[in-house]
């Protein structure tokens, strides 16, 4: 259950590589119910009661996921976009380009299918599979059961390659360090303005496919104007998967951002080292 779509899901499955998928029915989203004002102040409240004890238990969650990604000085980052944005594509070739300077491990969500996983076991980095069913986002505890499957390389990386979908995601903390927005030139650029929740709570907005902007009729000023009225601090790259542009500028923050990781984690255990009792 969510607070926003009216999704329905009936629980997630986790895909182990090599090994069957399992079945998590304590995790599902099932129940999701919107407050309307047509009905009973009683079960208005209760739903509402409902819908915030879901988060908190997600918001719970997600700060065990953040310690364990800060004390192994993993840079967690959760990628969200509508579908077709080019996520897939983008964690490929930023895979390809990163091989032999940061490792790298990825969790997909989808609601189906594990294409996606298979793409990016086809680079040799490690990735499960979490199929949300009826779902429209991952959740913290879905997080945190995959990485039972996933090895953490301190200094590394964590892709969060979420559903595609730029509502719910926006309202669930995975315990990521950033949220990274992915809008393709082949959307509208006034999607910052639909979907201000999601852009507000992105540190990064990746404006990919800009090969293609020649073909399109595409104001990609008026695209980054509208991202920065709703987060004016939003950090905007210019990138095309497919053709390398702006690719360095984004490999730059993300190994920026992993240093910065594993500076943290270096420093929380040397403190645990002269606190700890001989």
């Amino acid at each position: 259950m969510c607070s926003t779509c009216g999704c329905d899901g009936d629980g997630a499955t986790i895909e182990h590589h090599h090994e069957h998928p399992h079945h998590h029915p304590a995790h599902s989203h099932d129940g999701h119910i919107h407050s309307h004002s047509t009905a009973p102040e009683a079960e208005r409240v209760r739903r509402v009661a409902v819908e915030q004890d879901l988060l908190a238990r997600n918001n719970a969650q997600a700060s065990t996921n953040r310690r364990t990604f800060t004390q192994t000085g993993v840079l967690a980052l959760n990628l969200v976009s509508s579908p077709g944005s080019g996520k897939t594509t983008l964690l490929v070739k930023t895979i390809e380009r990163l091989a032999g300077q940061l490792p790298v491990a990825v969790i997909e969500g989808d609601q189906q299918t594990s294409l996606d996983a298979q793409r990016i076991r086809t680079t040799g980095a490690p990735a499960t599979q979490i199929n949300t069913g009826k779902g429209c986002h991952l959740d913290a505890t879905m997080v945190a059961d995959a990485l039972c499957a996933l090895p953490l390389a301190s200094g590394g990386l964590l892709l969060i390659e979420n559903v595609g979908n730029l509502v719910c995601p926006a309202s669930f903390d995975l315990g990521e360090a950033h949220k990274v927005v992915v809008l393709s030139v082949t959307e509208g650029e006034d999607k910052p303005l639909k979907y201000p929740d999601m852009f507000r709570a992105a540190d990064l907005m990746l404006l990919n496919k800009c090969d293609l902007l020649p073909h399109l009729d595409f104001d990609i000023a008026k695209a980054e104007a509208y991202a920065r009225q709703v987060h004016p601090a939003i950090r905007i790259i210019r990138v095309s998967a497919t053709q390398g542009e702006g690719m360095d500028e984004w490999l730059a923050w993300l190994q920026q951002q992993a240093r910065a990781c594993k500076v943290v984690a270096d420093t929380l255990g040397r403190a645990a080292a002269t606190t700890t009792p001989a």
